[in-house]
């Protein structure tokens, strides 16, 4: 009886909700830190704490349920000890870690991770997975609200805008887009281009059936020049986020390093997701979970790259193309990945397993009979071998296919649900 007691007990905790109100205002606190290390190293140092005025995300699924990033963020109630929120994510520090660059040099670089702003004092924790994907403790810090160290000051504050409005924000997913390279002079042709990217997005399934779940909001932030950085063309150009193309020495990988810039301009409007379209019509783009997503607007491609790029965003879709020596050992093939579109059969049960028909091999050959099934076809992740993807094509490989498959489209909807409550 004191077995099934305790049970029952242990089983009640994790099925609760936190109450928001108990716990949190409306409005965000900002933890801005730095990585520093190497392929090997790490270190995660605090820079500073701000509260900014909305809080876009859901009050009612505040413990994050799908354990997907590199990092994970806990948030405890220091009085009791109860964890009040969570949320997965990634950065481009652990991306960096995996080139040649970080097998000779030490960089720094800025993370940054948002909450509800809390009512009484807090301890924060930052985990990372290890190689055996396992979360480790990176960083610990205990905040007390009433602090006259957390900064007020909105420095990049610029109006905001809708173009879709389908409910509150906190039962809603909302979007913001932020430009890039868009002078004073072109800010309506910003507009302009937002509304190009909600049409674009709207357009593929399963955002087309799931629109009423979104608001989207757009931020009026000029910069001093239009375009972006090409490193590799000797263009500079002065923007307001910084962006370039040839991240990491890929020509096509187009990023900013500022993060603190981003998360600024983002902050004039609720959200869940930032989105950077920049002024350019030389193909490019990049994403990273729960981070930022970024794409060029004005390439003829620029459709597929938002809707893919999205992808690894707003749900931490894998590419699921080989070819790519950018990375090093990414996807280690004795450790199931994280991502749900992606496997090395270490763990394939707890991937699209019940979505492969019977009769279909595992893995699955590239041949006509098996091209429009669901299977598991090797090369993803940037490799040939030793890693798999779900379909012999889809958005998340090539451009030659112009729809997500069933595995992405799954993780997408959880995703979406999740947010919107």
């Amino acid at each position: 009886m004191k077995k099934f007691l305790l049970f029952f007990l242990f089983t009640v905790s994790l099925s609760a909700q936190i109450n928001f109100d108990e716990y949190f205002m409306p409005k965000t606190l900002r933890l801005d830190y730095y990585h520093t290390g190497n392929k090997n190293t790490e270190l995660i140092s605090l820079d500073k704490l701000l509260e900014e005025p909305y809080w876009g995300g859901s009050r009612i699924n505040l413990i994050d349920t799908f354990k997907l990033g590199n990092y994970y963020l806990h948030v405890f109630d220091d009085s009791t000890g109860i964890e009040i929120y969570s949320r997965g994510f990634s950065d481009l520090f652990q991306e960096w870690q995996t080139t040649e660059e970080a097998k000779h040099l030490f960089r720094s670089m800025q993370g940054s991770v948002v909450m509800p702003f809390p009512k009484n004092k807090i301890k924060i924790e930052i985990e990372r997975r290890n190689r055996r994907n396992n979360f480790e403790k990176k960083f610990e810090y205990t905040v007390n609200p009433k602090s006259y160290f957390i900064i007020k000051e909105q420095k990049e504050k610029y109006p905001a805008f809708q173009l879709l409005h389908s409910g509150a924000s906190e039962n809603k997913v909302d979007i913001v887009i932020i430009p890039e390279g868009y002078s004073k002079q072109e800010i309506n042709k910003f507009k302009n281009d937002c509304k190009k990217f909600m049409n674009d997005l709207f357009d593929y399934s399963p955002f087309r059936e799931n629109k009423n779940k979104f608001n989207i909001w757009g931020v009026e932030a000029p910069s001093k020049e239009s375009g972006t950085d090409i490193p590799g063309e000797n263009v500079w150009k002065n923007t307001i986020l910084n962006s370039r193309f040839y991240t990491f020495d890929s020509e096509r990988y187009l990023m900013t390093t500022d993060y603190f810039l981003v998360r600024d301009v983002a902050s004039n409007a609720p959200y869940d997701q930032i989105f950077i379209l920049v002024n350019t019509s030389k193909y490019g783009g990049g994403a990273v979970y729960n981070y930022y997503t970024l794409a060029a607007i004005d390439n003829r491609l620029s459709k597929q790259i938002i809707v893919h790029e999205f992808g690894h965003g707003l749900a931490g879709l894998a590419d699921e193309y080989g070819n790519d020596n950018t990375y090093q050992e990414m996807y280690p093939t004795d450790v199931e990945p994280w991502e749900p579109n992606l496997t090395t059969l270490v763990n394939f049960t707890s991937k699209w397993k019940d979505l492969v028909k019977p009769g279909v091999p595992i893995p699955t050959p590239p041949i006509d009979k098996y091209k429009n099934e669901i299977g598991v076809f090797e090369g993803g992740g940037y490799v040939e071998k030793g890693v798999y993807r779900p379909t012999f094509n889809s958005i998340m490989n090539s451009f030659s296919s112009n729809e997500f498959n069933e595995v992405c489209k799954r993780a997408l909807i959880k995703v979406i649900d999740f947010y919107s409550n």
